[in-house]
């Protein structure tokens, strides 16, 4: 099994200020930049960020969805997501990073985040422009996150968490529309437990029929549903992880093709490259290259 194929970066690694506990960090980003030149390179956490910017221009590339840098933007990162940056002008705005018990500590619902759409995973909703009128507005809240994040004041915690709450639940308004409330209807349980299962078995099993049996339905009882709360198959979310996991590993040029299709259990090199190119459109070499172009 690969180890460590990209960065992987914890709270931990990172410097903090003497007042910030370690699982939680917040600055002003230009000041953060400074301080960790070295993640521009594609990387991943092991915590949320959020980084809102302010000025500044370029791109930013999350899960390999690129995105152009722009005043008043603000974009939000889960663990594991592979992420990078390239700017042409200077950047400026916020940077917070927090771990999940961080939030979790502070809360009586342990699954609160996963009602804003910004924390899905999914590249293509978690970055928000937020409006010209509510850009102060975003800027006093983050202004507080960093100050009290860097104090010793009674309590500094606690206010910290709940102006990020403050923060989360704003920006979902102008992501277009109000948070989802958390739903704990069967088929949102058995959609939840089923994306569970695909992260923690994606290498070993592909099959739809495989994952059914792990809960205790029908194939098509578990393709019906998932098509109906998520418009997409159970093999389509199932090849759809397999993919990301490939394009993740693809980034490390010191991985070799067959490495990769080894550790995705794939049957050969050849079986992975078709599979590969045809849901991706271009071969895993082309794809590494085209990554090397746009970091570059």
């Amino acid at each position: 099994m690969l180890k460590h194929p990209l960065p992987v970066y914890d709270i931990n690694t990172l410097k903090e200020s003497r007042f910030s506990p370690k699982d939680f960090i917040a600055d002003h980003f230009l000041h953060y930049l400074e301080e960790h030149k070295n993640l521009r390179f594609p990387h991943k956490h092991s915590f949320y960020q959020l980084v809102y910017f302010s000025g500044g221009s370029g791109s930013h590339s999350i899960d390999f969805v690129h995105f152009p840098v722009r005043g008043g933007q603000i974009y939000f990162m889960t663990p594991g997501q592979v992420h990078s940056w390239h700017f042409e002008d200077q950047p400026d705005g916020f940077i917070v990073n927090f771990s999940e018990p961080y939030i979790n500590d502070f809360l009586a619902n342990a699954r609160y985040l996963q009602q804003f759409n910004f924390f899905s995973g999914i590249a293509q909703e978690q970055v928000i422009d937020i409006p010209e009128n509510a850009r102060p507005e975003i800027t006093a809240i983050l202004e507080t996150i960093v100050r009290e994040g860097n104090s010793n004041a009674a309590l500094k915690d606690d206010l910290v968490r709940a102006t990020l709450v403050q923060l989360f639940i704003l920006v979902s308004r102008y992501s277009g529309g109000d948070a989802i409330p958390i739903s704990n209807n069967y088929n949102t349980v058995v959609l939840r437990n089923f994306q569970k299962l695909i992260d923690q078995y994606y290498k070993e099993k592909k099959l739809t029929k495989e994952y059914a049996a792990l809960l205790y339905i029908t194939p098509n009882h578990l393709n019906a549903l998932c098509k109906d709360v998520t418009g997409r198959s159970a093999g389509e979310l199932i090849r759809d992880r397999i993919l990301l996991e490939a394009k993740r590993l693809l980034v490390n040029a010191r991985l070799s093709i067959s490495q990769i299709a080894n550790e995705l259990r794939f049957m050969d090199n050849s079986y992975f490259s078709k599979f590969f190119k045809k849901y991706v459109g271009v071969t895993p070499e082309v794809f590494r290259k085209q990554q090397v172009t746009k970091e570059n």
